[in-house]
């Protein structure tokens, strides 16, 4: 099956059972590789579908900033929706010692919904440094 081209892709296809791990990097991958050639904003056009785990739901608003921030793109509006947000913070690590570094580390798109991760949460291979 083809690697998912946009999070709306992500979320159709996790809500299908697939692994939530294996779909963010497959999608990852073509997201760096839409950049070069300006194709990368329609990978974050269409809003997800919501999904069953807030914590999922809420990561896919936090990526669709992210990405749009980080690489100069228009932010989508539908990372804006209410329900993208959590209510409670959430660590991608249960380490209690690193909680207090991702604490400062967490970039603002994931922090202002809770979210709390490294630096760099969607470092790839092939992430180019610059477009």
């Amino acid at each position: 099956m083809a690697r998912p081209a946009t999070l709306a892709g992500v979320a159709q296809r996790r809500k299908q059972g697939e692994d939530w791990s294996r779909l963010l990097r497959e999608f990852l991958d073509v997201f760096y590789a839409a950049l070069p050639s300006g194709e990368a904003a329609a990978c974050l056009a269409e809003a997800p579908a919501p999904l069953d785990d807030p914590q999922e739901h809420a990561m896919l608003g936090a990526i669709g900033e992210h990405l749009a921030r980080r690489w100069g793109l228009i932010i989508p509006i539908w990372t804006e929706d209410p329900s993208r947000f959590l209510t409670r913070p959430y660590f991608t690590t249960p380490l209690e010692g690193l909680k207090a570094l991702l604490l400062v580390e967490s970039p603002l798109a994931f922090r202002r919904r809770l979210i709390f991760t490294e630096a760099e949460p969607l470092r790839r291979a092939r992430m180019p440094v610059t477009v």
